[in-house]
């Protein structure tokens, strides 16, 4: 059996920096949608209303490659359409997004505290992607990982779309030596360097993950580098990338990030990002061998933590 034809491009272009949303026509072997207008009705209808259907249908909002769709034209299975999503307004996070290297295959970036890496839920124009594909004329750019929005440091951008799994690769067989930083506080009583393991569970939908009993599937290796004023600033290297990881790891050491809201303690949730006092967690340092040219790499970001006292 052959499998699916890819694709054509899309027919519109980006809008600040995000990709319009590809619509197949699935098959009807019922005959319920005559028209791709009524599709797109049941389809959307209940999300948007049909009004608001029929109003992004009218202004040809809807655009197959030959052009906008109407509605009425006959329904065919296996078409392919395109639109782009209204926006919510977001509220600009107020940080540049760094450029740490960029050539013709890569672009590492050095993401800020609140922005987060791709679009998702509510914030989509303002991600770390979505700014660099605008600011660097970049569309085709994507990420080869993720990095949590309230954690600052190293992202691995992939500047051809040919060569993003060879990057993903990497991340997903563990051949990147992460190195992150963090401020926590300090005891004097806790022999480190040490090695935690633990199992972590992460429910969809709950904030906060878990440690619970049972076989680990996580393991962070904690060293203090230095203390001072009842701070510690830490390095954490990980050696699995498990949700909330090492925030996780360090708050059953009895050592919270500074300004975690959910370690050890969840705070109330939807109120605005108060911008002074962001999640004191870096990702310092990636280092892996390039798949596509061979060479060695090594980064390292040039942020700081805002909360460890300047000696």
């Amino acid at each position: 059996m052959r499998g699916r034809a890819k694709p054509p491009p899309p027919p519109l272009p980006q809008r600040d920096g995000i990709d319009p949303v590809r619509v197949r026509l699935p098959e009807d072997p019922d005959g319920q949608w005559p028209t791709v207008r009524d599709h797109l009705l049941a389809r959307f209808g209940d999300a948007i209303g049909a009004d608001r259907v029929d109003a992004m249908l009218a202004d040809g909002r809807f655009v197959s490659v030959r052009g906008a769709v109407t509605g009425r034209e006959p329904y065919g299975a296996g078409r392919y359409l395109w639109f782009h999503r209204d926006f919510a307004p977001e509220e600009p996070v107020p940080f540049p997004v760094g450029v740490v290297y960029r050539d013709e295959h890569l672009v590492v970036a050095d993401k800020p505290h609140f922005l987060a890496t791709t679009p998702r839920g509510r914030h989509i124009t303002e991600t770390a992607v979505a700014r660099l594909r605008r600011e660097l004329g970049l569309p085709l750019l994507q990420p080869a990982h993720r990095l949590d929005r309230l954690t600052a440091g190293l992202v691995l951008f992939v500047v051809r779309p040919e060569e993003r799994g060879a990057y993903q690769t990497l991340f997903r067989d563990r051949l990147v030596r992460k190195e992150y930083e963090a401020v926590a506080p300090y005891d004097p009583g806790l022999v480190l360097p040490r090695t935690v393991r633990s199992r972590i569970v992460k429910e969809r939908g709950v904030i906060a993950a878990r440690q619970e009993p049972g076989e680990p599937n996580s393991e962070s290796r904690i060293e203090l580098l230095e203390h001072r004023e009842g701070l510690g600033r830490y390095r954490l290297l990980p050696a699995t990338g498990r949700t909330h990881q090492l925030r996780v790891h360090m708050n059953s050491l009895g050592l919270p990030l500074v300004h975690d809201p959910v370690y050890p303690v969840l705070e109330a949730q939807g109120a605005p990002d108060d911008w002074s006092r962001p999640l004191q967690l870096l990702a310092r340092v990636l280092e892996f061998t390039d798949p596509v040219t061979g060479g060695p790499r090594r980064f390292e970001s040039g942020l700081r933590l805002s909360a460890w006292p300047r000696g």
